[in-house]
């Protein structure tokens, strides 16, 4: 209930006001059933800019952060981020990538849509990443359609750090869905898993026109933190602060 009290009262307009989004393709999204929306991730904003404008409800996986903070404000913002349609995951220890497999079958058994950024994480820098193979578990488990997204311009309206969005406009971009019912029972299967995804970010490449990169997200981001780190620390070695006054 709280869920279209959000989407069509309080959040879905103002979304749109903000960002006026022009949408392309919602017709590859199937009006019943189970599927996979799998999207590029540019901006905190994705969470719920995608939900206004689709005309079914989606559950997307989220990650167990935003919903495990301190105090009053920590319970009210997990309790936001389940009203809005966001299953928390722990994306932490070997068994991470099997619970969120868990519960995204869990979502498609209900012929409901599920939406997930293969990518595993936000984009620091707005290219697109490689895919984890986790889409395409659930896509041959399941036997759903994967339908690509793109998210086209959210990184620039919000990019990471920023709490306020900028007022321009943005695209959503919906490519037909893909079919792997070719690949039926060989989701154990390392090779078929690494290429259904890779046709999958492929797909997602076509849409949304980002510089790809053949590397994981979460790798890179924290190559680039360990050089600033310590880019930091060899100014702090090279300027020595003198004593205070």
């Amino acid at each position: 209930m709280f869920y279209y009290l959000l989407k069509y009262v309080l959040l879905g307009p103002l979304l749109r006001l903000v960002f006026r989004p022009r949408i392309e393709g919602l017709e590859h999204v199937p009006a019943s059933g189970a599927a996979i929306i799998a999207g590029n991730h540019l901006s905190f904003s994705d969470h719920f800019l995608m939900p206004a404008i689709l005309k079914r409800r989606i559950t997307f996986l989220a990650k167990a952060e935003y919903f495990t903070g301190p105090g009053i404000k920590g319970r009210l913002t997990a309790a936001f981020f389940r009203s809005a349609g966001q299953i928390p995951v722990d994306r932490s220890g070997k068994d991470a990538g099997q619970a969120a497999i868990r519960e995204g079958l869990g979502v498609l058994s209900k012929d409901e849509l599920l939406g997930i950024y293969p990518e595993g994480t936000r984009s620091h820098d707005g290219r697109l990443y490689k895919g984890k193979v986790g889409v395409a578990v659930m896509a041959l488990k399941a036997g759903v359609p994967v339908v690509p997204c793109a998210m086209i311009g959210t990184f620039e309206a919000q990019p990471p750090g920023k709490k306020v969005p900028r007022i321009r406009p943005v695209a959503i971009r919906f490519g037909k869905p893909l079919d792997f019912s070719r690949y039926e029972g060989m989701e154990g299967e390392k090779a078929v898993l690494r290429a259904a995804t890779d046709e999958i970010m492929y797909a997602i490449l076509s849409l949304s026109g980002q510089e790809y990169v053949d590397e994981y997200a979460a790798v890179v981001k924290a190559e680039a933190d360990a050089a600033q780190k310590e880019a930091q620390a060899e100014r702090a070695r090279r300027f020595p602060r003198g004593p205070r006054r």
